[in-house]
């Protein structure tokens, strides 16, 4: 169907030319799935850009190649079209869903148009057709209500629904070929297994090739039948699924593979794909080849003697965060002559405690009560009830100064961290900020070197403090919004979703750097996550929410090998099942 022969695309910048791709061949046969897997940065969603013709000229270039499409009337090279002609491949034999749905998506028209507009441009349809169409591709991608929500506007719609609209604009004219780039990134787990099974399904009813675009190995075991591995713009393994898990040859696959935490067994940290390869100087790599993911793994593996010796440490601390009877309710608005309607229990009466050292693990799906709850510790939002304790103290009844000096105690790194940046500040500007509003450290030159050390804490360079957040990839602004969160020296961290949208390779190394810092200055986290595979790797305890209540709460080891609650297993199901540290090593039966 498809096939990519010497791509090669530049972007022009001030600094001169960048090759984003660089020489990259593959092939798709027709109902086949390839998963193109690297970091951000690798070059994946530039090749797809290409593949379509969307990348902007200038500064984006296609400087070299061909790629032949074939829907059955011979091969056709995209490259040599006219933007014209180009129009009628585009979203009608060959369509894309882009990663961020709610950018992807017009604001100010409903849905239903949106996906109407590509039936009346390339079938020709009439209004009352193309809205009649519509309504059964929103059932066949399991929309809830779908002559309601065909008149529905983006901003109503959560982010798994989104991104169904999304698909189904993509397969409203019945594509040969889908591109799926990052569909499910940063999506529950319960919701990108749904997301998974629908595109499976839907690829198999209509024998439609498939370009599934991720970061995640894990994801990609399964949904593709071959696997492209990206890095520094060049596909540096290729081929079968099977292999490629089973026997990977390039240190970069095998450090993805073992980058996610294993389900089965308790790690100190982490392993990274710096495990398995060294960069040098030019961009150049020096393989580790004694490394495997086996050994390594088994290596990191902390014995049970260790485990339980740190959870009786912990037992022993004293509590130092106490909540009970939490609720936090939202009003829906005044309704017809100013009278209140019904709020929404965004927490609903919830119990738990924290001790000095210790992490508790919050996870479950979008709209739990998981974020809020964070907030209203901290008094971000205003709690409706309850009694929430630190270190003695009824955080509710404190006001002006006596909150604020509480705060340099209590700190939040938040989802984005680009959005947590003011993008006018430099680094160094963002945490000496922090300092000026609390008044520590005497003069501007003992700032700047306390800055620096905190940039040297959290893995980065002091020069850093002169650059600005858009100069940095996503894990390194995530480290920047760690180092700002420690720079009062707090006792308690909120980690609020903080590596959900990260690769999974800078995850791993967020993460290890959470588990350093917590051990060095004996800090305690609620770490915040819908990803219970993340939540039981860096967690003493995890507590379970579902509609603002906490339905499970226990060890973390026993919460996943014994769950009491069914939400709680399905969360569990939702990982993918391909995991490093299982002694084959192999994708399992029913996914190969």
């Amino acid at each position: 169907m498809l096939q990519v022969e010497n791509l090669i695309t530049e972007f022009t910048t001030e600094r001169g030319k960048v090759r984003a791709v660089d020489d990259v061949s593959f092939a798709l046969g027709r109902g086949r799935s390839l998963g193109i897997v690297g970091e951000s940065g690798s070059g994946k969603s530039v090749s797809s850009l290409s593949i379509m013709r969307l990348l902007s000229t200038p500064p984006a270039q296609i400087v070299q190649g061909r790629i032949l499409f074939d829907g059955g009337e011979g091969p056709i090279d995209l490259l040599q079209l006219s933007a014209k002609d180009m129009r009628a491949y585009r979203g009608n034999r060959l369509a894309m869903i882009f990663q961020e749905p709610m950018t992807s998506l017009n604001p100010v028209y409903r849905c239903g148009d949106q996906i109407a507009e590509a039936l009346c441009l390339h079938r020709g349809m009439n209004r009352r057709e193309a809205r009649e169409r519509t309504i059964e591709l929103l059932r066949e991608v399991q929309l809830p209500r779908p002559a309601t929500m065909v008149d529905q506007y983006p901003h109503e719609l959560s982010g798994g629904q989104k991104q169904r609209i999304m698909i189904a604009m993509a397969m409203s004219c019945r594509p040969d070929v889908l591109i799926a780039d990052e569909p499910t990134t940063a999506l529950d787990v319960t919701v990108q297994a749904r997301i998974l099974d629908l595109m499976r399904e839907l690829q198999e009813r209509h024998r439609m090739s498939l370009i599934f675009i991720t970061h995640d190995l894990g994801v990609i075991a399964s949904i593709a039948d071959d696997v492209a591995v990206m890095y520094r713009g060049r596909i540096v393994e290729y081929g079968p699924v099977q292999q490629i898990f089973e026997q990977p040859e390039h240190p970069y696959t095998r450090g993805l593979l073992a980058c996610r935490p294993p389900l089965e067994r308790r790690l100190r940290s982490l392993p990274t794909v710096n495990d398995f390869m060294e960069e040098k100087d030019g961009g150049a790599f020096v393989t580790r080849s004694d490394r495997n993911i086996e050994d390594l793994v088994d290596k990191l593996t902390m014995p049970d003697a260790e485990l339980q010796s740190r959870r009786r440490a912990v037992n022993e601390q004293e509590v130092l965060l106490s909540v009970r009877g939490l609720e936090v309710h939202f009003g829906l608005g005044a309704g017809l002559f100013g009278r209140s309607r019904d709020s929404v229990k965004a927490v609903d009466g919830i119990d738990f405690e924290v001790r000095k050292g210790e992490t508790l693990g919050l996870v479950g799906e979008s709209g739990c009560g998981k974020t809020t709850t964070g907030r209203a510790i901290l008094r971000l939002v205003e709690p409706t009830a309850g009694l929430v304790s630190f270190a003695g103290r009824d955080v509710g009844t404190l006001a002006g100064a006596e909150l604020r000096n509480l705060r340099r105690d209590l700190q939040i790194i938040f989802q984005d961290p680009y959005g947590s940046l003011n993008p006018r500040f430099s680094v160094g500007s963002s945490l000496m900020e922090v300092l000026k509003v609390h008044n520590t450290h005497a003069g501007l030159a003992e700032r700047r070197d306390y800055v620096a050390e905190l940039l040297i804490k959290v893995g980065m360079e002091p020069r850093y403090a002169r650059h600005y957040p858009h100069e940095f990839s996503g894990g390194q602004r995530q480290r920047i919004c760690i180092a700002r969160a420690l720079a009062l020296k707090p006792r308690f961290i909120v980690c609020d979703e903080s590596v959900s949208a990260l690769d999974v390779s800078v995850q791993a190394q967020v993460l290890n750097l959470l588990v350093e810092l917590r051990e060095e200055f004996d800090l305690s986290y609620i770490f915040i996550s819908h990803d219970l595979s993340v939540v039981k790797f860096i967690s003493d305890r995890i507590a379970v929410m579902r509609h603002g209540k906490i339905v499970e709460l226990g060890n973390a080891d026993e919460v996943y090998r014994s769950p009491r609650r069914e939400y709680t297993q399905s969360l569990i199901d939702a990982i993918p099942k391909w995991l490093p540290g299982s002694r084959s090593g192999s994708i399992p039966q029913e996914q190969k």
